[in-house]
């Protein structure tokens, strides 16, 4: 079930349909749909807090049905979508299968959807500049490489855990070694990176490890609830990358080559 909750929490701290759509997993129109019923209806963040999910789904989102023929979805549009943060070409497709209902029509399955895209790329020979805006976007992942720590009274090398956040805009980066990749490393991890760039971004792009994201499918994004806590808390919107698409945090991958030179990246000892 969509949350809806989570909708309205986003809108009140100013991020677009897009990029709400983006965090919560679900199409853009579905989220336009259900903002435009809850202001008709004078709800928002705060008074929603008294319904119940189902309440809130029942009278924002209700279920509709509708029959047609097959509509061809506008590529120009959607390739001007796909340059966008946060968007990519799933949410486009939620989004054009939710048009097309509500229109009466059926849309294309995601597998020709993509195919008719991809047609449309080679036709066309389209391209994209990705455009990253300052402060919006922190990628952030632990390091595919550890590093080690020496006892200096026993000898013993200890495994230290490389965690990397990174400014996509500027490429600008925090690198900190933790004895665990625990919950409560990966969240001061956060709250050290926070304190060292001075100040949040508006969205934050992690990887589906299990400390920050529990699952994650076609329709779902959910999200570890001390993660949760902590971009409510921070004011942010949690954005992960799509599942072996490595593309989505181009930064992190490059910082993380750099483990392979030693001295070419801070380490804070902070938590060693």
């Amino acid at each position: 079930m969509t949350d809806y909750r989570e909708l309205l929490r986003l809108q009140s701290l100013g991020f677009n349909n897009s990029q709400i759509a983006a965090s919560a997993g679900i199409a853009r129109q579905t989220v336009i749909t259900a903002l435009q019923r809850a202001a008709s209806q004078g709800l928002n963040w705060q008074t929603a807090e008294s319904l119940s999910d189902r309440e809130l789904a029942k009278m924002l989102f209700p279920p509709t049905n509708g029959k047609g023929t097959h509509k061809m979805p506008d590529f120009e549009w959607i390739h001007r979508e796909m340059s966008k943060p946060g968007v990519t070409l799933q949410l486009l497709w939620f989004e054009y299968s939710d048009k097309c209902r509500e229109t009466g029509e059926i849309p294309y399955q995601l597998s020709q959807f993509k195919k008719h895209y991809r047609d449309y790329t080679l036709k066309n020979k389209a391209t994209m500049h990705i455009i990253r805006k300052p402060g919006e976007l922190m990628e952030v992942d632990w390091a595919g490489q550890t590093a080690g720590i020496v006892d200096t009274d026993t000898g013993e090398i200890i495994t230290a855990y490389i965690f990397v956040a990174s400014l996509s805009y500027s490429g600008y980066s925090y690198v900190e070694a933790f004895l665990d990749m625990k919950q409560e490393s990966w969240i001061s991890a956060h709250v050290n990176a926070y304190n060292y760039f001075g100040g949040v971004t508006r969205i934050l792009v992690p990887d589906n490890l299990k400390t920050g994201v529990i699952k994650r499918t076609k329709a779902d994004i959910i999200l570890n609830r001390s993660y949760q806590e902590m971009a409510e808390h921070y004011g942010t919107a949690v954005i992960p990358t799509r599942v072996k698409s490595p593309k989505d945090y181009p930064q992190t991958h490059v910082i993380f080559k750099k483990a392979e030179h030693p001295g070419k990246f801070r380490v804070s000892p902070a938590k060693l």
